[in-house]
């Protein structure tokens, strides 16, 4: 038997999700008693991880609004943290009404939440896919449904690649979505770190979740936008990437790195 392409014994609602503690810590209401409890952990292990998690949804919020005012039509949205809001939808649609968005992720879970508020029959989809089979991603008919790749595609990896480990080769992995995208697309992407502190405890906390937390220093994390020009300010933590106000407090304690790269060749 099958849900959304993955077999029902394949649901596990025994761990923690990194999608659903991420909702937990910014207060949605779509998680379970496991993803509370391991939240809990998280933010007791990284004093800063409520903010460091609104600061890195800011900066997304920021950073699709700077696309779809670039003019990009099209996002594909891998890793979605659905069904928080403001989502990247209602987040794009105040810009600009003709934007088309694809999201993705792989909790089945997730993915029945996101098809419950979106319609799959308007210019958004809701795909079941894993960011480890790229080319499954940009060849899945939902996404191809909503995504013409001879377009510029704006490709968000917020918050979802460091849940890739070494050996799932990520450069290589994001260089593979680099490559569907034709020039004039763009690149948003966020990545932890444990560049400004201590973080091995908090990474700890995702050894018992369904994928575990790989903090990468800043000299890897750009490597990921091989291929891409970084736009100003290049890359930065999330909360002085073109700030609209005040940094919040202890910004400069906030383990997230983001940027936005374009393609130009």
């Amino acid at each position: 038997m099958t849900q959304y392409g993955f077999r029902t014994e394949e649901i596990d609602t025994s761990r923690p999700h990194p999608a659903r503690i991420y909702d937990y810590l910014l207060g949605g209401k779509d998680n379970y008693e496991v993803d509370q409890r391991a939240g809990d952990e998280l933010a007791a292990a990284a004093p800063e991880a409520r903010i460091g998690l609104r600061a890195n949804r800011a900066f997304l919020q920021r950073a699709v609004r700077y696309v779809v005012g670039s003019g990009v039509r099209q996002i594909l949205d891998v890793g979605t943290g659905l069904p928080t809001s403001p989502n990247v939808h209602e987040t794009a649609e105040a810009v600009a009404s003709d934007v088309r968005i694809a999201y993705v992720d792989n909790d089945p879970i997730v993915n029945a939440h996101a098809n419950a508020l979106i319609s799959r029959s308007g210019p958004t989809s809701v795909v079941l896919a894993d960011l480890r089979d790229p080319l499954a991603i940009v060849n899945h008919p939902d996404v191809r449904r909503v995504i013409d790749f001879d377009e510029p595609v704006a490709l968000l990896l917020v918050a979802v690649v460091h849940f890739l480990t070494n050996a799932d080769n990520p450069r290589q992995v994001v260089a593979t979505l680099r490559d569907a995208l034709p020039v004039g697309s763009f690149l948003v992407l966020s990545h932890a770190t444990g560049d400004f502190a201590d973080r091995r405890d908090a990474q700890a906390v995702y050894n018992k979740a369904s994928a575990t937390l790989n903090l990468r220093a800043r000299a890897e994390v750009e490597r990921f936008f091989d291929g891409f020009e970084l736009v100003e300010p290049g890359l930065a933590q999330v909360p002085f990437w073109r700030p609209d106000g005040p940094p919040p407090a202890r910004s400069g304690e906030i383990g997230f790195y983001g940027g936005v790269g374009r393609r130009n060749g």
